[in-house]
């Protein structure tokens, strides 16, 4: 039998109150860096989930509480990680290695926070304290206005989609807008009301399965006594079109919404979501104040090939190419690829002399349109001349869940299962003054030198490295 004394005891209780306190600044760090629901996870949910996924939003299932989220821990690590693909959550495609970065009301995560999500799933969703977590999201009827509360709401009439009939399109009523002064609007929102009961479900997965609107392309209009546009007062909007973000316009370019005018369309796509759905859309107009007047006059260029597309079957990374050259300085405010079932990513070049530029690459979701406003110190300032060049990405295989038979082969037309190749983002066209001070206000935000690079601007360093341009910089107006 051993035996021991108590000095030797004395000694070991020493030695191991020594080796634990060692340890404790390892173990706190152990602690302090474990990754918890509470104060890692939940505000990523609250900055790019709930305002979808939350009790009456449009979303499957509410990821609000932790006993909401934890369950479906590996789904969101699976989905989050698609990134830039389609399926991808939340529904942002601006692909992160290539071209501009900075985006208004972008809802990404960093490679940190996909981090974050992945070991949090796979380290068995730990919960944390409730004192690390953030304050929790008040959610109202007014938050499915993602631009702000409208100053003004205009509603479509409703319109019945029994379940199983086919595809409708064609013209909706006029209805008036009811302004009794001209306004300019500063953004405008559609939104799609309907009688579907989102937490339930439609027994359907994607966005399409949840709306009967597919698309309205639209405007406002004057009408004569006879119910015909009257020519000179049309405004054109963009296109509504399924899971689709606001738009916002440049703040020195807002259009105009006539007093006494119409909603009017004659091209209105309804599809069958599954099952009798009755809906209408929702116009949120967000005006400038009183006296407002643009600075830039909107620019239309026709960037896309609606015509002579042919896409094989059985086949992936198809391309499909289409050219525009700027007649006019141009600031591009928006990037907006339009595909069908096949598309699985856009790319949007600016060819300026020699070079070649990519601006940005985006990958696409049928279900969820997408429009990618840039930040107000990165949008594109392209010279008159600049060739603009957009190359389409076609997935026409069974990889593909949005093509219903990749044995066919399939060419233009307005069905989903045909296709389209547009680019449909919004521009300004500037004078030569206006230009040369778009680019000077670049410099001083950027605070850039001779030997930097500025992605979307080819001249902004001109000044700088060439001041034989008979341009001073000075003289510009604040």
């Amino acid at each position: 039998m051993l035996k021991v004394n108590d000095s030797t005891v004395s000694a070991t209780l020493k030695f191991a109150a020594l080796c634990f306190s060692l340890a404790l600044p390892v173990i706190a760090s152990a602690q302090s860096s474990e990754i918890t629901f509470h104060k890692d996870i939940e505000p990523i949910l609250q900055r790019s989930c709930q305002n979808c996924h939350r009790e009456g939003g449009v979303a499957p299932m509410p990821l609000v509480t932790y006993d909401q989220v934890a369950p479906f821990a590996g789904l969101i690590e699976y989905k989050t990680a698609l990134r830039d693909r389609a399926g991808a959550m939340p529904p942002w495609y601006m692909e992160k290695d290539i071209g501009i970065q900075d985006y208004k009301f972008d809802p990404s995560l960093s490679d940190e926070e996909l981090a974050a999500i992945s070991l949090w799933a796979r380290s068995g969703t730990p919960k944390g304290e409730l004192s690390d977590a953030p304050e929790a999201l008040v959610f109202d009827d007014s938050i499915k206005w993602t631009a702000g509360l409208p100053d003004l709401i205009v509603s479509t009439n409703p319109i019945t989609k029994l379940a199983g009939t086919p595809d409708w399109w064609g013209e909706i009523d006029r209805v008036p807008v009811g302004l009794t002064e001209d306004r300019y609007v500063k953004s405008v929102e559609v939104v799609e009301v309907n009688d579907v009961d989102f937490q339930a479900g439609t027994g359907r997965e994607t966005v399409g399965g949840r709306y009967i609107f597919h698309h309205m392309i639209w405007g406002t209009a004057e009408l004569d006594e006879n119910g015909e546009r009257i020519p000179d007062t049309n405004t054109g909007w963009p296109v509504h079109e399924v899971g689709r973000n606001p738009d916002i316009f440049d703040p020195d370019a807002g259009r105009l919404l006539r007093a006494n005018s119409y909603v009017v369309s004659n091209s209105v796509h309804i599809h069958s979501n599954g099952k009798d759905t009755t809906g209408h859309l929702e116009i949120g107009f967000r005006f400038h104040p009183v006296g407002y007047e643009p600075k830039y006059e909107r620019t239309r260029i026709g960037l896309g090939n609606g015509v002579d597309i042919s896409i094989a079957g059985n086949s992936r990374d198809q391309e499909l190419h289409a050219y525009s050259v700027l007649k006019e300085h141009t600031k591009i405010v928006t990037f907006e690829p339009h595909l069908h079932a096949p598309g699985e990513r856009m790319c949007l070049e600016a060819i300026w002399g020699y070079t070649v530029e990519t601006l940005s690459c985006v990958g696409y979701d049928h279900n969820w349109v997408r429009g990618y406003a840039y930040a107000d110190h990165a949008a594109p300032l392209l010279p008159k001349g600049t060739i603009l060049h957009i190359v389409g990405y076609m997935n026409n295989t069974e990889t593909n869940p949005n093509v219903p038979d990749p044995r066919n082969w399939q060419g233009s037309g307005n069905r989903s299962v045909t296709n389209m190749f547009i680019d449909l983002g919004m521009r300004v066209k500037l004078t030569d003054d206006q230009f040369m001070a778009e680019m000077a206000q670049r410099r001083r935000d950027l605070n850039l030198g001779p030997n930097d690079h500025v992605i979307g601007c080819p001249l902004c360093l001109a000044p700088l490295v060439a001041p034989d341009l008979n341009y001073e910089e000075d003289s510009v107006e604040e």
